[in-house]
């Protein structure tokens, strides 16, 4: 599923603009300890400090006494307690509907490339687990009749430098019969022949490869 040469640097490009700009998504948090006045966190397997007010990864510390910690994540205020187990933070993002399944075969290259469409209109995915979002090219944005300069602006690098690109939301995103509304997504400068399909989407599904099958079962 890696994606070589200008489509990896795009897809890096995409990665930190989705940390500047995306809501967090689905993601562990627990309490591993506290040093002083700061709380050990450990959010989505890595390891955060944090003093009250503080906040990284999209959680933020609200209280810590010697009971344990409350902070806040994913708009839920969630209890933690030392070694009390990890609580399960839910993205944000729309319902799945249809088929709970997508089966997708192996195309050429090795990569996992289908039909489906964004608001109602055919486009052709690129599966990517190494891209935080659904991205794709300003011209196919313009094809699809979305409003990407309305969207949140945030700048990526590319071979010719800094670019402007767009987080937006897309309103319904299908692959096979099975349909995903509001999924956050990135419109970027350059040209894509491909829209890679991101983790936006497919953080919905448990994904298992079978031989040269990639199956998407939705969560």
């Amino acid at each position: 599923m890696n994606v070589p040469g200008r489509r990896q640097a795009l897809r890096i490009a995409v990665t930190l603009l989705a940390a500047a700009v995306l809501p967090a998504a689905a993601q562990d948090v627990s309490l591993a300890g506290q040093m002083g006045r700061k709380a050990l966190l450990v959010v989505g397997g890595q390891p955060v400090t944090l003093a009250v007010g503080e906040s990284a990864r999209g959680v933020k510390l609200l209280q810590l006494d010697a009971d344990g910690a409350v902070v806040e994540a994913g708009g839920q205020r969630l209890v933690l307690r030392t070694g009390g187990g990890t609580a399960r933070v839910a993205g944000s993002g729309g319902v799945v509907s249809g088929p709970r399944e997508i089966v997708i075969p192996v195309g050429p290259g090795g990569h996992f490339v289908t039909q489906g469409a964004i608001n109602g209109r055919p486009v052709n995915f690129m599966v990517d687990t190494g891209a935080t979002l659904i991205a794709l090219g300003q011209a196919e944005a313009d094809r699809l009749g979305i409003a990407w300069r309305n969207g949140e602006p945030g700048l990526v690098n590319t071979a010719n430098g800094s670019a402007t690109a767009y987080r937006i939301t897309l309103s319904r995103v299908r692959v096979g019969e099975v349909e995903v509304s509001q999924v956050p997504a990135v419109v970027v400068p350059q040209p894509m022949p491909l829209v890679l399909l991101g983790n936006s989407f497919l953080t919905r599904f448990k994904m298992q490869r079978d031989s040269d099958v990639l199956r998407l079962e939705a969560r």
